[in-house]
């Protein structure tokens, strides 16, 4: 019997902004990220452990009460990329990857790769169903995140 399923999944989001300033805004970590995310019911608190080591404490209300997540995030700013693996919720051992890149445009891309841990019992047919709506939730939050970004870099002239 499968007690967890692993819904893998990745796509890119384009930013019309140098890499070096979209991996910059994107791990300048802060308790609005959510608001940002579209998620005001959302609070993250950030614990430093080292200059490239945190960990995000972030307390959700949901139905069923309130969900803590906390996330360990090893920053490496020499490739601009950086990993959030979860330490604790319903999802605790699930991995995310991002990596900022240049592009030809002067602007840059986020690939991004989820291996999300579903503590759940699910059919396959059930698991390709969760991975899709994952991956769409997803990148829709980096459509969001994206368009902030612009906007406040583009404001600030950078």
């Amino acid at each position: 019997m499968v007690l967890s399923v692993v819904a893998s999944y990745g796509f890119r989001q384009h930013f019309a902004v140098l890499a070096d300033q979209a991996y910059l805004w994107c791990t300048d970590f802060d308790a609005q990220d959510h608001a940002l995310m579209g998620n005001t019911d959302a609070k993250r608190e950030i614990i430093p452990i080292s200059d490239s080591v945190l960990t995000l404490r972030d307390t959700f209300q949901t139905e069923k009460g309130t969900v803590v997540k906390d996330k360990r995030v090893q920053l490496d700013s020499d490739h601009l990329c950086w990993v959030s693996i979860h330490l604790s919720g319903p999802n605790r051992g699930s991995r995310f990857t991002y990596l900022i890149s240049a592009e030809k445009d002067g602007g840059s891309s986020l690939e991004f790769r989820a291996t999300h841990i579903e503590y759940q019992n699910l059919t396959q047919k059930q698991t390709e169903q969760l991975t899709e709506q994952l991956c769409k939730h997803d990148a829709d939050v980096w459509v969001r995140l994206a368009k902030a970004m612009e906007k406040e870099l583009n404001t600030q002239g950078l």
